[in-house]
């Protein structure tokens, strides 16, 4: 929101033409047409025990859904797809295809270019979502039990999806006023346009059986020890609501802010020409945050971004084409630099002092160099972290996150846990929502286990 404070510091809304914010955040990879789908679907082999289906995390038979693309059957393919990853419209548009599936395509061999499958994915998704006719998937019978799924991002979706699909009745719990967690608050805009990703949860509920209960905190408005009594099962999606620290002193300065909170303001302003940014920006981290921040900044109107990033440009987890995008969209990436203070006056950022930095003996380690760069907004993108309070002490942790087994069990009975919240992962959507489907599963399973030792028990004892 545009205050006199911010302005008093250089932070403005409106710094652009207002014909220029619908083109500025406008789709960033505009899909496929038709003819060039049907092109692009021909340049697969359709390999058996294909490598771009064993590197999706999901298992997307990709060569069938591309398969059915080429024979223009895009029904077809958007089941082939969306039976592996209910979310695999949104999937399309942001997993790093090209660390996943597309560096394992075999054209990279031949050609050094992959089939474009992200494309043909979102391609196929898009003509279903637009046309979708009768249901793709039904519930089963109503198995009688209840599941409450806390976190409506993409790991509680998918798992309150399977779990319908097999007749359970799913209560959706979630902090926020809409569905959809990172997909819907924690993604650039440029990403996820024409509000696809409340289209998306609009689909994921319409099978049934799902309630939705936003505005609903876990440790504020429920407990674990209160669901556990009321449910059979519960799953844990909570994501990543702590912030990580620059580790030097953060003064309550204007400018100063998360980039999660940037990032999630732009997401549902009406008008982004209300969203203020500074004419300096500089972004503090190396991830896809960090990125899709200092993008959004540049194309709200900052004159000057820059990422800073503490080691090397191999080490950033950002991938290499998100780098790339930065760079064309007017984004200064610096790397080997660590923060060191942040300078104000008058309530205002002024800027960050950096130490250069240098990798020795595998220790990253300050050069005794620094420098100063200036800056009205200072966005903070270097991770979040596990809340875990909520959950209490029950449960089991590791490396600050909930640890669970292969299918997401964790330690305390019927509870199961994924997302960015289980150790192990790689903070990716498409994994997410793997965890949630596994999840589904392994607590269906163990219901029916229960549903089938139940008369055998009144037998017993009879």
């Amino acid at each position: 929101m545009d205050t006199p404070s911010t302005r008093a510091c250089g932070i403005h809304a409106a710094r652009l033409n207002l014909a220029d914010y619908a083109r500025q955040f406008s789709d960033s990879h505009p899909p496929l047409t038709r003819a060039q789908a049907l092109i692009e679907a021909e340049r697969c082999y359709y390999c058996h025990d294909a490598p771009c289906t064993t590197a999706c995390p999901t298992g997307i038979d990709v060569p069938t859904f591309i398969q059915r693309v080429a024979q223009d059957n895009n029904r077809g393919a958007a089941r082939a797809i969306l039976e592996a990853n209910p979310l695999g419209g949104m999937c399309a548009r942001v997993c790093p295809t090209e660390m996943l599936c597309e560096q394992a395509c075999v054209r990279n061999t031949n050609e050094g270019k992959p089939v474009e499958i992200g494309s043909l994915q979102r391609y196929a998704t898009d003509a279903y979502f637009a046309e979708p006719g009768a249901p793709l998937f039904t519930r089963a019978a109503p198995s009688g039990r209840r599941v409450a799924v806390v976190g409506a991002g993409p790991a509680g979706l998918a798992c309150a999806h399977g779990l319908a699909r097999f007749g359970h009745s799913v209560t959706l719990f979630d902090a926020h006023p809409k569905l959809g967690g990172l997909n819907e608050y924690g993604l650039a805009r440029y990403k996820t346009t024409n509000n696809f990703a409340q289209q998306e949860v609009d689909w994921l509920l319409s099978i049934g059986g799902i309630e939705a209960r936003p505005d609903q905190l876990l440790g504020r408005d429920m407990t674990l020890d209160s669901l556990l009594a009321a449910y059979d099962a519960v799953f844990l999606g909570l994501g990543l609501a702590g912030v990580n620290a620059l580790g030097v002193a953060e003064p309550a300065l204007q400018g100063l802010r998360a980039a999660v909170n940037f990032i999630a303001e732009l997401r549902q302003a009406e008008d982004l020409s209300t969203v203020p940014v500074g004419r300096r920006v500089v972004v503090i981290g190396g991830g896809m945050t960090a990125v899709d921040a200092a993008v959004q900044a540049r194309k709200l109107g900052a004159e000057e971004v820059t990422i800073v990033y503490r080691r090397g440009v191999e080490s950033m987890s950002a991938s290499t084409v998100e780098q790339a995008w930065a760079q064309t969209q007017g984004v200064t990436i610096r790397h080997w630099a660590a923060p060191k203070e942040v300078l104000g006056a008058g309530g205002q950022v002024q800027g960050v002092r950096f130490a250069a930095t240098a990798s020795r003996d595998g220790a990253l380690v300050e050069t005794g160099e620094q420098f100063t760069l200036e800056a009205d907004m200072v966005l903070k993108a270097i991770g979040q972290s596990f809340v875990s309070q909520p959950v209490g002490a029950r449960i089991e942790l590791q490396g600050g996150r909930i640890l669970t087994d292969e299918s997401g069990r964790t330690s305390l009975p019927r509870v199961w846990a994924g997302g960015d919240c289980r150790h192990g992962g790689r903070d990716l959507t498409v994994e997410a929502v793997e965890h949630g489907k596994q999840a589904a599963l392994s607590i269906h399973l163990s219901l029916s286990a229960e549903l089938a030792a139940a008369p055998l028990l009144e037998t017993q004892h009879g």
